[in-house]
């Protein structure tokens, strides 16, 4: 209940403003008028075609970057030496301004899709290597070493130790990773491109509609919602005896 009323008070002091201050509604239009111009781009066949295509590209670099991440942080996990060696071009990749990296993008991948897939995945892929070197180093060398005693193969000790002992830190950065994942996808729209949610949020800023606009980041922010509500569902039942799964019991 308190979610509804949070939001309930949120709109009314968003309802209060605009009346009490006096604002124009090009900078902040009423919440009725966002609420109207939002259905009306739900009834448009166009925002459901820019939203798969958000979605398309979020998704894909998504686990484009989970693949690579998660492979990398495996890699990296075990090599410390080969992380030290390799760790000041994978921070470079994230400290570098996005902005700068999306001209470059377009220059190679074009304005299509595939730009924004690759800028989601360049955001997405280092939460998740680097909770996955975490969730790697995190596994109690007792453990390693009564596998060892026990001659236990390989595929045995991945099976048993490795992927239960650092799932729940895999799973964590996969569960942020999907959050970056949208942003990296929608800043791509907003500064080159055609489609997509961002690019139309773009033409509304641009014909001065700020109550769509309003609608078109409310529909964004659904969205990523809807993401981030599976993935956190999947991480939440893929560990099920991990107490940040919040299912896990005490004996």
């Amino acid at each position: 209940m308190t979610t509804p009323l949070i939001l309930i008070a949120f709109l009314g002091l968003w309802k209060l403003y605009t009346v009490v201050s006096g604002v124009g509604e090009l900078i902040l239009p009423p919440p009725e008028k966002v609420g109207i111009a939002l259905v009306q781009l739900l009834g448009d066949a166009s925002v459901w075609q820019a939203t798969y295509v958000t979605l398309y590209e979020t998704v894909v670099g998504f686990a484009l970057a989970a693949v690579v991440g998660i492979a990398l942080g495996i890699v990296l996990g075990r090599a410390r030496t080969l992380e030290r060696i390799l760790s000041p071009f994978l921070v470079a990749t994230q400290v570098v301004p996005k902005v700068a990296i999306v001209p470059l993008l377009l220059l190679w991948f074009g304005f299509g899709l595939a730009s924004k897939i690759f800028m989601a995945a360049i955001i997405a892929f280092f939460v998740m290597m680097q909770n996955t070197i975490l969730g790697i180093r995190s596994i109690d060398q007792g453990h390693r070493d009564l596998m060892r005693v026990i001659r236990a193969p390989w595929w045995k000790r991945v099976i048993s130790l490795d992927i239960p002992s650092s799932l729940p830190y895999v799973l964590t950065g996969v569960e942020l990773g999907i959050v970056f994942a949208i942003t990296g996808a929608i800043v791509g729209e907003y500064l080159g491109g055609d489609q997509g949610l961002g690019a139309m949020a773009t033409v509304m800023l641009s014909a001065l509609r700020t109550d769509q606009l309003f609608a078109v980041v409310i529909i964004m922010t659904l969205l990523g919602f809807l993401l981030y509500a599976i993935v956190a569902g999947v991480r939440r039942y893929a560990i099920p005896w991990h107490e940040s799964s919040g299912r896990a019991t005490a004996l």
